[in-house]
């Protein structure tokens, strides 16, 4: 069993930058493959960014690509997503997830999940 807490949301300007963090409990945190989520009001949740258990491997979303960075520190048990250059729209609720295997992109891949913390943009 794996808990999630995201922390790190807030309001910021345009073209400014937030750093999101994801807690997770359990000692086998280094085994679970980690992604980024989001949901923006009244549409679906999408793939924002995932990462491998060793961080070798990273995926993104065509739409942060070059803006968000993923990572994580394992002794931390502790996975980033570092977002530069924020556009309105890329105001959401943020959710990290966990998987027991590779990196993937499919929130029905992933099988637990965060209680998501608040991203908000002003134009």
């Amino acid at each position: 069993q794996v808990q999630l807490v995201e922390s790190g949301g807030g309001l910021v300007q345009a073209g400014g930058s937030l750093r999101l963090s994801c807690a997770a409990s359990g000692r086998t945190f280094s085994s679970y493959a980690m992604g980024w989520f989001r949901q923006a009001p009244g549409k679906e949740r999408e793939f924002v960014a995932a990462i491998s258990w060793s961080g070798g491997t990273t995926y993104y979303a065509d739409s942060v690509k070059g803006r968000f960075t993923i990572s994580r520190e394992n002794a931390k048990n502790t996975v980033y997503l570092q977002m530069n250059s924020l556009k309105p729209e890329d105001t959401a609720v943020y959710y990290c997830a966990a998987r027991s295997l590779s990196a993937a992109r499919l929130q029905y891949e992933y099988d637990y999940w965060g209680q998501g913390t608040q991203v908000t943009v002003s134009s």
